[in-house]
């Protein structure tokens, strides 16, 4: 058998497999075909047919150190072979040691970590942990929003995901928060925009009744759902408010945190301290699943005399731990938020803004850091999208044609409505992201076209 056999077999097998026993997630299970994926280094993964794709999706914006990051893997073989696993209910050296570096970069006054497995059970927790903090049951959280696939977690979603899911937590409510872009308030710019929300969110609170809410949750930075920015003083004016009514103001760092936009918090950019912080993926690059919720002392001080009604049997796993520790180390020894800051600012921002001027579907470009996102529309002017909202089948064929297009260019991009990601590993070279913006580029012309087509648009070009 030739290697390119023993390959093809190789591809037929996973491919199999994984059609006949594999059940996906947000999937009709007739309808897809996975890619099968034989492996990675840094920025790149590739398939069995030697196919490499420059990961622009750091898969699910997770992969911040890239794929097969030597220092991980190592800090994970070598924590297997002194102590694969323990109980979370004993003392151990990783576990109390990765706690230890989030707390100090949190900064006070945080003081304690909860770990959990994951993003969705972070955000349950920390719920669970303002509505015992403050005896209030119900939660207040945004339109355009992800926050898990538990059950609180996807009641407390702001997207179509939450919807085949209901009723789930009825004490959650929704409310706008700030897309000047597409305004709910008529804003006519960031400034009218933040303060309107904060108005809206303010009589929201009033009207569900401010001795009813236990918490307001936000993701600092919205991820999937657009990569929305909350404008200068927005979360200042949050804070105030969960001070005013006594509401626990909880931020979603999952997708954020451990580096994303520049910080290791993103919420420290905007100069305001929230009671509880989850996280989750950035903190090992999702080797071995680990999040958690960063607690503030004031909320962890109301469980000094009695008992937290929950618990993981991997909470703080030693090889997840160990991973999270390697992390830090790789962080501070090769400058990663420095080049994350340096690159979103000196390369990404710059060939973003290009395209607002040479891709007339392009409408917006918002981001930082190694997080931004291309929102684009048929018509600039009456800012259409270039597909409907939840478009799926043939109404979302110009974003699939898009996704197509980037891959042939060798790239493997992030698509969420009529939106194009721009996420890569944090580890990108300054020359693999500027092929990866070339590519994107070149993959415009798709969208383009589909935009052009609209009579609207021909008639102003």
């Amino acid at each position: 058998m030739t290697a390119h056999e023993a390959t093809s077999d190789a591809e037929a097998r996973v491919r199999a497999d994984d059609r006949a026993h594999v059940f996906h997630s947000w999937s009709a299970q007739a309808h897809i075909d996975p890619l099968p994926v034989a492996g990675g280094l840094g920025a790149e993964f590739w398939d069995y047919q030697g196919n490499r794709y420059l990961d622009f999706s750091s898969q699910l914006v997770n992969l911040n150190l890239g794929h097969q990051q030597p220092d991980l893997v190592a800090a994970i073989q070598e924590q297997a072979g002194k102590l694969a696993t323990i109980q979370p209910s004993v003392a151990n050296d990783v576990r109390g040691e990765l706690a230890r570096l989030i707390v100090g970069v949190a900064g006070e006054p945080f003081t304690k970590v909860f770990f959990t497995n994951g993003g969705a059970d972070a955000n349950e927790n920390a719920v669970r942990m303002a509505r015992l903090a403050t005896g209030k049951r119900k939660v207040l959280a945004a339109y355009r929003s992800y926050h898990g696939n538990t059950t609180t977690a996807m009641s407390m979603t702001g997207d179509p995901r939450r919807w085949a899911n209901e009723p789930g937590d009825p004490s959650v409510v929704h409310f706008f928060g700030p897309y000047a872009y597409r305004s709910a308030f008529h804003a006519s710019d960031e400034a009218e925009e933040g303060a309107r929300a904060l108005e809206h969110l303010e009589q929201t609170i009033i009207l569900e009744g401010a001795s009813t809410i236990g918490a307001i949750v936000l993701e600092t930075i919205v991820g999937t759902n657009g990569v929305l920015i909350p404008p200068p003083g927005y979360l200042a004016g949050v804070r105030a408010l969960c001070d005013k009514y006594n509401i626990v103001f909880i931020a979603d760092e999952v997708m954020v945190g451990f580096g994303r936009v520049g910080e290791w918090f993103a919420f420290q950019a905007h100069e305001v301290v929230p009671d509880l912080i989850t996280f989750a993926k950035g903190i090992n690059s999702g080797y071995v699943p680990l999040g958690g919720v960063v607690i503030s002392d004031r909320i962890a001080s109301t469980f000094d005399d009695r008992a937290f009604p929950g618990g993981l049997t991997y909470s703080g796993h030693p090889l997840a731990c160990a991973a999270g520790v390697a992390t830090f180390e790789v962080f501070e020894r090769d400058g990663i938020l420095a080049h994350v800051r340096d690159l979103g600012e000196r390369v990404v921002r710059p060939v973003l803004e290009g395209w607002l001027e040479t891709h007339p579907s392009v409408g917006e470009i918002r981001g930082t850091g190694l997080f931004w996102a291309v929102e684009l529309v048929r018509d600039r002017t009456t800012r259409e999208p270039l597909v409907p909202y939840n478009a799926s089948g043939a109404d979302a064929a110009p974003m699939t044609a898009l996704a197509a297009a980037a891959k042939r260019g060798g790239v493997w991009p992030f698509i969420h409505f009529n939106r194009m990601h721009v996420a890569p590993p944090l580890v990108i070279t300054e020359d693999e992201l500027r092929g990866g913006l070339d590519a994107l580029d070149t993959a415009l012309e798709v969208a383009d076209h589909a935009a052009l087509a609209n009579p609207g648009l021909r008639s102003k070009s």
